[in-house]
């Protein structure tokens, strides 16, 4: 077992609570864990496990798990300052309109982050802004306006987003909700994968009622988050332990290399068209995570996430690069015959 990273208190591999919210609350339904042989051919293994989350939530993203939650959180906590006391989850979704109407959620995205923090922010009346780079596809800024978010272009890649976000943060009444961290910025992003960690409990529940386990479980990663969420929630909760594999592209490989060199390291490199892992500079609870408990580090070029974009596509997931990037890096690495695999197809087309 690994030991549990905590960060100000909050456990990131326990779901219960996240779980409570999503259920009562949202419109949440775990998501299909399915077996592809055909793709299991395609990487010598016999079995190919694929928890697939393109319908996640109306999103079409684990990370619709991750923003809102963090953003509930926000509301409980502020909320329970007004009142004085800890309020219920039905207090929170009706009185956060009246009480928090003039609180407003900041958040750097690649897209899908955004998307989940706009859609917690709607469900509880709180204003929301999103800041994304000229990268970002405009079908990502037209979903994030339909659900009443502000968005902001700038710069040219996530980590310039990121640094319009902070500094729009500043201004009062203004709550940056990041999926990334770093020194001094830890709690929002430890509830931000908290939420992930339903993802993994999904897994858990069917892989105890299938009665049987992965031996490799292959995570991609942008800054890290949900990587490190499943990759702690498997090593504290699953009772049999699978290989690790982390998959990165590249030409943004930042965990990889602050894995090797033992700190947090910054990379450079042009621009993947794996667009949400496209990040040169990982979140330090993700590094803190996966230097202990991933066994490999991989990386993948954009041909071969388009390759293993298109197989995914010729079964009938529509999914993007970045979504196939965990079927890439199984394709094109080395796994036993016998392997039983389990990737992730992450967002939707």
């Amino acid at each position: 077992m690994m030991n549990k990273v905590i960060s100000d208190y909050i456990e990131i591999s326990c779901p219960t609570k996240p779980l409570s919210w999503l259920t009562h609350c949202t419109d949440y339904e775990p998501t299909p864990l399915t077996e592809l042989a055909p793709v299991g051919e395609a990487i010598g293994g016999s079995t190919l496990f694929i928890k697939n989350e393109t319908s996640r939530m109306g999103l079409g993203s684990f990370k619709a798990l991750g923003g809102a939650y963090a953003v509930f959180s926000l509301a409980e906590e502020k909320l329970g300052r007004i009142l004085k006391r800890t309020p219920s989850l039905k207090e929170v979704m009706q009185l956060s309109h009246d009480y928090l109407k003039q609180e407003t959620i900041c958040c750097a995205s690649a897209g899908n982050h955004g998307l989940s923090v706009a859609k917690g922010a709607a469900l509880l009346g709180l204003k929301c802004e999103v800041c994304i780079s000229e990268q970002v596809p405009r079908i990502f800024e037209n979903r994030l306006q339909q659900l009443r978010a502000k968005v902001i272009r700038a710069g040219m890649t996530y980590e310039e987003s990121m640094s319009n976000a902070l500094s729009r943060s500043q201004a009062d009444k203004v709550t940056l909700i990041t999926d990334s961290s770093w020194a001094g910025e830890k709690y929002y992003p430890s509830l931000v994968m908290q939420g992930y960690s339903v993802l993994a409990q999904e897994m858990l529940d069917d892989f105890k009622r299938l009665a049987q386990w992965p031996t490799h479980v292959v995570l991609q990663a942008g800054v890290g988050g949900m990587a490190a969420a499943v990759t702690q929630h498997i090593r504290d909760k699953w009772p049999v332990q699978p290989e690790i594999i982390v998959v990165e592209p590249e030409w943004a490989n930042c965990l990889q290399q602050s894995v090797k060199h033992g700190v947090i390291t910054s990379v450079k490199g042009p621009v993947s068209n794996m667009g949400r892992l496209d990040c040169k500079e990982p979140s330090i609870l993700a590094f803190d995570i996966l230097k202990v408990g991933a066994d490999s580090f991989v990386t993948v070029t954009d041909e071969q996430a388009i390759e293993a974009k298109n197989m995914l596509y010729s079964h009938g997931i529509n999914t993007t690069t970045s979504g196939a990037a965990g079927l890439a890096g199984l394709m094109f690495s080395t796994v036993p015959s016998n392997a039983r695999p389990l990737i992730i197809v992450t967002e939707t087309q």
